[in-house]
């Protein structure tokens, strides 16, 4: 009976899981980014870089490799900045795409098993694993086929619930919809006419880091000889983004200020991950590390202070981030607060809103509802979930990952590459552990925060099928009753 499969797959379904798993987490995308205290329980990120990560001499399969090999890290490809001349000085063009993150199964084709003869002991399976006392009060689920879009369960898919960090699916797909996957977020360095103010001009991207800021600085004080100027005074710029620079939940370890200028999102220990003390002010202290970095390279500036780039600027300098896909991948692998909110950001300025909170949200919900997606009750107060006031129901969230699935919307097919493997990578590497059968068949987004638990992703059936899954709980007494009862279900679908 398929109740007892939860606990065990056959001894050739568990082969082929050891397989597909391997698989699975060498194609994981790259390995940074942060994620909530919460979601820390039981998690941890690999230090490592992937299979998938857009990085130096990585290719997707039949694609042209990417720029020349440097040392800047996982995800950034040619060093921005410096590894070509597009990222250099005043040329400003961007740099050849980098490859799309490869799926982690060919594509599928319409299930081989129309009519779904398990679903009724599927069904039965979910209903009893959804009465577990660790889900709490209130607890919904949707399941559908990935290849379909035909639901398989629901319980109460339709109502709106707290998402908690699952809501960075929606936040990607927005992001992926509006810019396409190529696309990069840019910091330049600009000065005026005469050249006596040089002027920082955030480009929100928080994955801008210390090699990459002592790369534009030098890129800078080159152009600055090249033209013979001497400047007088540094400024920087973080008008990209209005609106309230604090994420109402303030002060807070999982989240630094939210401004267009930062470096390392504003992390002040040196980490790359996870809950760290922020910077007060991110944009000032890139902007000091910055002037620091011109001087080393014999360009003497005062203070930087803020201020606005000029109405006709001269471009000196630039350094891109890596492609929006690998951005995603990040977001979603490591559930990075910081880049989520750039991410809700930049799909805001392409949709002609205000880069702010409330802008974000209006422009994320425009870009669903343009992919005929169930919208109804939902509410996009922040792309992170860590506003208790957002909503989505677990019927939005399996849409979105069928519409990621499905071969008609290539572009956002990083939403899935993304999600984190069970047993393998990032918030869920230390689940489905001790030979877990749903270890490397089940990839999904957490959501946790306090009372508030959620697991949403896809899961491999023992005959091959794709299905895209929700679960949320709300009033949940505590993580460590909550996630065993969540990965319970996902684990009753890879056995189905």
């Amino acid at each position: 009976m398929l109740e007892r499969n939860v606990l065990r797959l056959a001894a050739g379904s568990a082969v082929a899981g050891v397989a597909l798993a391997a698989t699975a987490a060498g194609l994981a995308g790259p390995w940074d980014g942060g994620q909530r205290t919460a979601e820390r329980v039981r998690a941890a990120a690999p230090a490592a870089t992937g299979g998938a990560h857009h990085g130096p001499g990585t290719a997707a399969p039949g694609a042209a490799a990417p720029g020349p090999a440097t040392a800047h890290g996982p995800g950034h490809g040619p060093a921005p900045g410096r590894g070509t001349s597009a990222d250099r000085g005043s040329v400003g063009r961007a740099p050849a795409p980098a490859p799309s993150a490869p799926a982690v199964l060919a594509p599928l084709t319409a299930s081989a098993h129309p009519q779904h003869a398990h679903a009724p002991a599927l069904a039965r399976t979910l209903d009893q694993l959804l009465r577990a006392p660790g889900l709490g009060a209130a607890r919904t689920a949707s399941v559908v086929d990935a290849a379909t879009g035909r639901p398989l369960y629901g319980r109460g898919e339709a109502a709106p619930m707290a998402p908690a960090s699952t809501i960075k699916i929606a936040t990607a797909v927005a992001a992926l919809s509006a810019l396409g996957p190529d696309h990069r977020l840019t910091t330049a360095v600009v000065a005026g006419q005469d050249g006596r103010t040089v002027t920082l001009v955030g480009g929100g991207d928080p994955t801008l880091d210390r090699a990459r800021l002592k790369a534009l600085a030098a890129d800078t004080a080159k152009a600055l000889r090249a033209r013979g100027a001497a400047p007088t005074a540094l400024a920087y710029d973080t008008s990209l983004y209005s609106g309230p620079v604090r994420h109402r939940i303030g002060v807070n370890d999982n989240i630094a200020p939210v401004t267009a200028l930062m470096t390392d999102a504003g992390r002040l220990d040196g980490s790359t991950h996870g809950p760290a003390p922020r910077a007060a002010d991110p944009a000032r202290e890139a902007a000091r590390a910055f002037a620091g970095q011109l001087a080393a390279h014999g360009v003497q500036v005062p203070a930087p202070v803020p201020g606005r780039a000029p109405s006709r600027p001269v471009r000196l300098a630039v350094t891109r981030s890596a492609p929006l896909s690998a951005l995603v991948e990040r977001t979603l692998t490591h559930s990075d607060n910081d880049l989520a909110e750039a991410l809700a950001r930049a799909t805001a300025r392409a949709s002609r809103r205000p880069a702010s909170f409330d802008g974000a949200g209006a422009a994320v919900r425009d870009r669903l509802g343009k992919l005929g997606v169930p919208l109804d009750g939902a509410a996009f107060r922040d792309g992170s979930g860590l506003d208790r006031r957002d909503r989505v129901s677990a019927r939005l969230l399996t849409a979105l990952l069928a519409r990621a699935a499905d071969p008609a919307h290539p572009r956002l097919r990083p939403v899935l590459t993304g999600l984190p493997v069970g047993g393998f990578t990032g918030t869920l590497r230390e689940r489905y552990t001790d030979g877990s059968p749903a270890a490397g068949l089940v990839r999904a987004k957490t959501g946790t925060l306090s009372g508030v638990n959620a697991l949403a992703g896809t899961a491999v059936t023992r005959d091959g099928r794709l299905l895209a899954f929700a679960f949320l709980a709300s009033n949940t007494p505590s993580p460590y009753e909550a996630q065993p009862a969540l990965d319970a279900l996902a684990t009753a679908l890879a056995a189905g």
